[in-house]
């Protein structure tokens, strides 16, 4: 999304004024009128809803439990024609081979991996099958199917660009693949034999080295969320020794500084002085200016790739549909990635048209929920807020997210402080700059914020949705 403004043209000598024009600005002068309006003015309903946390000294750290989970990002891959390759260093997001730096060995792996491709309802692996390979998948979509209890196929998870599977079990030689993986669409992979991935570690002492620590890292007592884990008893005989535990944490937890956008406003000292009834033109000229920071704001809380919070969504809580377009057992899936407490999703205004047409279509009509006297489409009781700073992607997807918010609930906050100078809105300053030899006064108008996601399972994604009709 791009963020602009006019300015007025002087019609004499055609160069841009630095300020509102007289002419213009009569417009406010005469009449019976209205204040100025702009479409720019959104409901920015996630400014709203987002609990804000006062953050002394600018920068806000969030402490937690220390995680032996690591590496679980995507793979990035580039291409010559039809002819796909892993980036070398990008094999550092497999949870095999974090923190390794070594470039010469991580190139030599990058080169064992050979390209396959699947057609629709292939079986790239199967359940029961030996287990002898690392698989990187490309391009497409591929379900993970398991087997229920009464011998009936299951779909656990469905995978997408960048996903991986089969290094930790490579890793911990076991022998078979635990599920199936069924091509969706038509699917590009790379895959490292066992073979291969052997004898490069029989090559090189420090990839030895490292991989004998990962195994060791597998073995240690965690959470099912991989947390360190707290030993306690229960239910145990009397006078029973009890083991020493402690709760570990982080050596270098996330640090969050607040971010900032800024612009100078400009005002003839004409304008101000002549052309204040009804309206004052200062306030206006202000207010709406402060309305296209605000704006900004929300739009850089979402899609800023440092807190952005489509960019901060932990790996394992991003989903994808099923079918491309978002479905009521999509949402019903994403439910279950923010399952404690969830307080709203939210989704492009052209998304929730489309979880509509997709709910009609299968004779689900989902309720509405009163929100400070707005009525609002919900699903399963949790309110589905518009918000156009979603990108929409030139295919025609998108993405719907779902927050827990609040500080005591371990949610996504927001970030802001106040009692800044020249306070004008909590954490939004206006400052005086001073008139200069042009008659021209200047206001430094300033907004601080960022955001903070507390744990993971505060936010999850539901990517790559299909709206088109």
């Amino acid at each position: 999304m791009t963020y602009s403004s006019d300015r007025n043209i002087d019609a004499e000598n055609q160069q841009p004024h630095l300020t509102l024009s007289t002419a213009a600005a009569r417009n406010l002068a005469t009449t019976a009128k209205s204040a100025p309006q702009t479409q720019e003015i959104t409901s920015r309903w996630l400014l709203k809803l987002l609990p804000w946390v006062q953050t002394k000294g600018g920068t806000f750290r969030v402490n937690r439990r220390l995680s032996y989970t690591v590496g679980d990002g995507r793979v990035s891959f580039s291409n010559t024609g039809a002819a796909v390759q892993v980036i070398p260093q990008e094999l550092t997001e497999l949870p095999l081979l974090r923190g390794f730096g070594e470039v010469d060995i991580l190139t030599g792996l990058a080169n064992q991996f050979q390209q396959q491709e699947y057609a629709p309802d292939d079986v790239i692996v199967e359940i029961g099958q030996p287990a002898d390979r690392i698989i990187l998948i490309a391009r497409g979509k591929v379900n993970k199917i398991g087997v229920g209890k009464y011998g009936e196929q299951i779909v656990y998870d469905v995978l997408a660009d960048g996903d991986h599977f089969g290094d930790e079990t490579v890793a911990q030689s076991e022998d078979t693949w635990q599920y199936t993986l069924k091509a969706i669409t038509r699917t590009i992979v790379l895959s490292l034999p066992q073979q291969a991935f052997e004898r490069l570690i029989g090559q090189s002492q420090a990839l030895r080295t490292h991989i004998e620590q990962f195994r060791t890292r597998l073995g240690q007592p965690q959470t099912p969320e991989g947390e360190a884990a707290i030993e306690l008893a229960a239910n145990h005989p009397q006078e029973t020794p009890l083991a020493g535990t402690f709760a570990d944490y982080e050596l270098a937890p996330r640090e969050y500084e607040l971010s900032i956008a800024q612009t100078v406003l400009r005002i003839s000292t004409r304008v101000a002085d002549l052309y204040n009834e009804p309206y004052n033109q200062t306030e206006e000229q202000l207010r709406l200016t402060i309305e296209s920071l605000r704006e900004r704001q929300e739009y850089e809380l979402l899609n800023n790739r440092e807190f952005g919070l489509l960019h901060n969504a932990d790996l394992k809580q991003r989903i994808y549909s099923r079918t491309g377009a978002p479905t009521p057992d999509d949402l019903d899936e994403l439910l279950t990635t923010v399952w404690k407490e969830p307080s709203f999703f939210l989704a492009h205004p052209r998304t929730i048209a489309a979880i509509g047409r997709e709910a009609n279509r299968q004779g689900v009509y989902p309720q509405s929920v009163d929100v400070n006297g707005n009525q609002v489409t919900a699903w399963r009781g949790v309110p589905i807020f518009p918000s156009s700073k979603i990108p929409i992607t030139n295919n025609r997807t998108s993405s719907v997210l779902l927050l827990r918010t609040g500080l005591e609930k371990q949610g996504v906050i927001g970030l802001h402080q106040t009692g800044i100078p020249d306070e004008y809105q909590p954490s939004l300053s206006v400052r005086f700059m001073g008139i200069d030899e042009k008659a021209i006064i200047s206001y430094l108008v300033t907004a601080y914020y960022s955001a903070a996601v507390m744990i993971p399972d505060a936010l999850g994604i539901l990517e790559d949705v299909e709206i088109g009709r």
